[in-house]
């Protein structure tokens, strides 16, 4: 894994750490699980770990449930576009049945347990698909990321071992 290594940090060489942090962690799919593996990586304290990967992904959060409808329609328009925006909707429906029954819950838990796609992109959109009330979104997502961060960051961070293996540093 020395290789996602060398990729951090020649991608992101010359940034503070913070802001790349911040940075890795509005990316969808990587979010704030990337952002605080590089935290990690670059030797950053837990509490700026903590800090900058949370607001890094909060920021896409209204965005997504705003406008995402909007720009699947105008994606839509285009062929190859239109075969992404059909892909991600797709995926987030086949989600979606997790939150038939007690959906503030459901996103809760979706976004909070940091496994392969979940989060809050993901999150935000199954919630936006689902015209789940934008303020119940909001606050159900916010509490899964704190607690999708207090995991990673215990995995990472109490348990040095665990990363040391993972990535043979």
């Amino acid at each position: 894994m020395s290789v996602v290594y060398d990729w951090f940090v020649s991608t992101f060489h010359g940034l503070p750490r913070e802001l790349a942090a911040l940075i890795i962690s509005m990316v969808p799919l990587v979010e704030l699980r990337g952002g605080i593996i590089f935290s990690k990586l670059v030797d950053l304290e837990l509490w700026r770990a903590a800090l900058f990967c949370i607001i890094g992904n909060i920021i896409p959060i209204p965005f997504i449930l705003l406008f995402i409808k909007q720009i699947f329609k105008w994606m839509k328009k285009n062929k190859f576009l239109g075969k992404i925006a059909n892909w991600f909707e797709e995926k987030a429906m086949k989600k979606s049945d997790k939150f038939k029954n007690g959906e503030f819950v459901a996103l809760i838990l979706f976004v909070g347990i940091p496994l392969p796609g979940t989060g809050a992109w993901m999150g935000s959109l199954i919630a936006s698909l689902l015209e789940m009330d934008i303020k119940k979104a909001i606050i159900a997502e916010l509490i899964g990321l704190v607690m999708a961060s207090a995991i990673m960051l215990t995995i990472f961070y109490a348990f040095p071992e665990v990363f040391t293996k993972l990535f043979h540093i």
